[in-house]
């Protein structure tokens, strides 16, 4: 059962009990509206609550059932609602811990509503590209007003039940509870206070109207589209708003159900809710249960004090977890602090952080430049230099001074992490956990999961991930693991593409109206040119037959590492991250391509795109091949929330299925035939070619 049935004194109490946020699944519908068929064929119920078990009211619909014929199997969410607005009888809606989406759609079609404070109230479906489709774009402006209604409606953000509560002229709630405790037996009050109340009231018939109309909504329109960018639910959402402003309730429902069915078809709506899906697919490794016992992690050690070992302290800090930073020289360390102050301090200064909270954060980090003091530390996280000899120091040393069961992270990007928990005598205790830098502020963590890692660390490791704030992708052991084996490739077309015609500005732009956060060029001089350098180098050795364009290295050759030096593929002035474009660079690119005696050609945009994306594509199927990652759905995670791919369009992967698999296939083989670029490489993975011959799919 999903919804139980209860009778105290003359109210009938309908519970929702579909865990963890009681989504309005089809069984859940049904069982409301069994409920208040029942409610109202017995003479004895005068009034009925409709309230929520465990830690919500209702989040919503069942994420099972999104973009499937379920949802919409009657009673769907709209007749459920409709059914409850012609119930004969009074319905409250008891509203607590969380009422999102269709939850807040549901409570307003009720005809009173009680609210708990500390309530978490939202109607987030614009974060799927979606707009409310139940409703809750004619409903919500009305109970709160045009203004907060829109605000919330575009945002998606989550606003506290009591802030609402204060809001002048606000219907939304007719009563807050004195606590959530007491939440029951007050809904139950107020039922039996207005069971004889008529006409029932119902949020459908107040007015809404803007005192500027038009203009407002103009107004509204220009800034939505500002932030919306590659998105079409907002400016939607706007429209949907100023229908309710205009036309009567049954017209506003009818766009707003029109305009909700076109997004839901759009692609941009289909990769966010693929993106929606994969993130909480991504928390679960198939081998380690959901009950599987955690190790008590109170406590962190952070090697390192640099921007990396910085980064990952706050995380923790934020956490309130206490955190104990290792360096070995005090001036180091004195600079990490500063950092860490600085980075906090700015964040005061935007108003994004209270001065109570940057000191209490504070007060949770302490120091050392000694080992034995990180030896009672429940996890310790390595940090320092990308090399092997020197994560070996470090690991022989925590083998020696850390307590049994401490979990020894490692946040190498490209090392193998089997040979680094070779290092010690308890190698089932140590994981790779990859931070992407800024690490306090990128949400992806590349997990990776060495061969003899436990599994009771890798459930640990990802619970630890969600209490962080990251979204955790597990990768078995490769070099680079999930996104810097793919990024290589991406990088060696970025350089094939400067050989045969390209400028770093020309690639970039390409790639940033395909929708990137970045170009290859622009990230490269952000990540430090040095760091791609020095892996170069490590493949001329591992690789000789690897082909590579020359032009970053004689870039680094002349100490261009990047903004960290002012100048790499662009030049960069001090405080600020534009990206100048630099005539020597150029220069230098177009002498190195004479000296190849290569004849520059004119290169499409779609070119540049196909041939750095379907680079990624290919790396990653030869990835989820080897077993390196679980679900193409990873991958694309990883790359949105660490690469900077673009979120409308879901991820490298979620492209390649919608481009067509056959189509990646045809252009990868029409790219082999170039003589500049790499056709060993650009031979299709044994994945693709199968998915292509059975007509199937990544996702």
């Amino acid at each position: 059962m999903t919804a139980h049935y209860t009778v105290h004194g003359n109210v009938a109490v309908i519970t929702l009990d579909n865990p963890p946020v009681n989504g309005l699944g089809m069984v859940s519908r049904r069982a409301i509206t069994d409920g208040l068929q029942q409610a109202q064929a017995d003479s004895d119920i005068k009034a009925i609550v409709i309230t929520g078990a465990g830690k919500a009211f209702s989040g919503g619909a069942d994420i099972k059932e999104f973009g499937t014929d379920k949802a919409m199997v009657e009673p769907n969410l709209r007749s459920v609602i409709l059914a409850v607005e012609n119930c004969s009888k009074p319905v409250v809606a008891a509203i607590h811990s969380v009422c999102m989406g269709g939850g807040l759609e549901l409570a307003l079609g009720c005809h009173y509503r009680i609210a708990a404070p500390g309530c978490s109230v939202a109607l987030p479906e614009v974060k799927l590209g979606l707009l409310p489709g139940a409703g809750g774009t004619q409903r919500l402006p009305r109970a709160l007003g045009v203004e907060p209604a829109l605000n919330m409606i575009v945002s998606g953000e989550l606003v506290k039940s009591e802030m609402l509560a204060m809001l002048p002229g606000q219907k939304l709630f007719d009563k807050m509870s004195a606590s959530a405790e007491s939440l029951a037996s007050e809904a139950l009050a107020l039922a039996q206070d207005v069971a004889d109340a008529r006409p029932l009231p119902l949020v459908r018939n107040l007015p809404c109207k803007h005192p500027q109309g038009d203009a407002y909504f103009q107004f509204a329109r220009n800034m939505v589209k500002g932030m919306a960018k590659h998105f079409p639910a907002p400016l939607k959402c706007v429209d949907a708003v100023q229908a309710a402003t205009q036309k009567s309730f049954d017209d506003g429902v009818l766009l707003e159900r029109e305009l909700f069915v076109n997004l839901m078809l759009s692609p941009e709506s289909r990769a966010l809710r693929h993106l929606f899906m994969a993130e909480r697919a991504a928390s679960k490794i198939a081998d380690v249960p959901a009950g599987t016992p955690l190790r008590d992690v109170k406590s962190v050690a952070v090697i390192g004090a640099g921007t990396m070992g910085g980064g990952i302290a706050m995380n923790f800090l934020n956490a309130g977890l206490p955190v104990k930073l290792l360096e070995m020289k005090q001036d180091a360390l004195d600079r990490g602090i500063a950092t860490i102050r600085k980075n906090y301090e700015a964040q005061i200064k935007k108003g994004k952080l209270k001065q109570d909270k940057y000191e209490q954060r504070m007060s949770l980090l302490s120091t050392t430049l000694s080992y034995a003091d990180l030896s009672a530390a429940d996890m310790v996280i390595e940090a320092v230099f990308e090399e092997l000899g020197v994560k070996e120091k470090v690991f022989k040393e925590l083998d020696r001074v850390m307590k049994p069961g401490a979990i020894l992270a490692t946040n190498t990007s490209t090392l193998d992490v089997n040979t680094i928990a070779s290092f010690t005598q308890r190698p089932q205790d140590v994981v790779g956990l990859h931070f992407f830098s800024p690490a306090n502020v990128m949400k992806l963590l590349e997990v990776v999961r060495a061969d003899k890692t436990a599994k009771d660390v890798m459930a640990t490791v990802m619970a630890i991930a969600k209490k962080i704030r990251k979204t955790a992708v597990v990768s078995g052991v490769c070099d680079g693991f999930i996104g810097n084996r793919m990024i290589e490739q991406y990088g060696r077309q970025a350089g094939f593409l400067l050989d045969e015609g390209c400028t770093p500005a020309q690639v970039d732009k390409a790639v940033e109206k395909f929708g990137f956060a970045m170009g290859p060029f622009r990230m490269s001089d952000l990540a430090g040119n040095d760091i791609s350098w020095a892996i170069r180098k490590r493949r001329y050795s591992e690789k000789p037959d690897m082909k590579y364009s020359k032009t970053a290295d004689l870039l680094c050759e002349q100490g261009r590492f990047g903004q960290k030096t002012g100048a790499g593929w662009y030049d960069y002035v001090a405080g600020k991250r534009d990206a100048i474009p630099n005539a020597d660079v150029v220069a230098m690119v177009t002498a190195h391509r004479q000296s190849l005696g290569i004849t520059p050609r004119k290169i499409s945009d779609e070119e540049i795109v196909q041939r750095l994306v379907f680079s990624l594509v290919n790396e990653a199927a030869h990835i989820l091949e080897e077993g390196i990652a679980a679900k193409a759905s990873d991958i694309d995670i990883a790359y949105v929330f660490g690469y900077g791919f673009p979120a409308h369009r879901g991820g490298p992967m979620l492209y390649a299925d919608q481009v067509g698999l056959f189509n990646v296939v045809q252009s990868m083989q029409r790219f082999a035939l170039n003589p500049l670029d790499d056709a060993d490489f650009w031979q299709p993975a044994p994945l693709l070619v199968r998915l292509v011959a059975e007509g199937k799919t990544f996702n």
